[in-house]
């Protein structure tokens, strides 16, 4: 069984471990209709458009 020689300082741990959680942004493109900032394969909120094809009725 593999044991560790040395014991692993708390630096080095806690450096190890910060690494892990950060999160990446997420992609955002513009709507060719409004220009408005989506997240991709998405229906567009401000107009309710995906695909160029109105998905959801949206007031004026």
């Amino acid at each position: 069984m593999a044991v560790p020689k040395r014991r692993v300082s708390s630096t080095r741990r806690d450096k190890r471990r910060a690494s892990v959680w950060k999160l990446t942004a997420p992609t955002l493109i513009k709507c060719p209709r409004c220009s408005e900032l989506t997240v991709p394969h998405k229906v567009c909120d401000n107009c309710g458009y995906y695909g160029g094809k109105e998905v959801i009725k949206k007031e004026a």
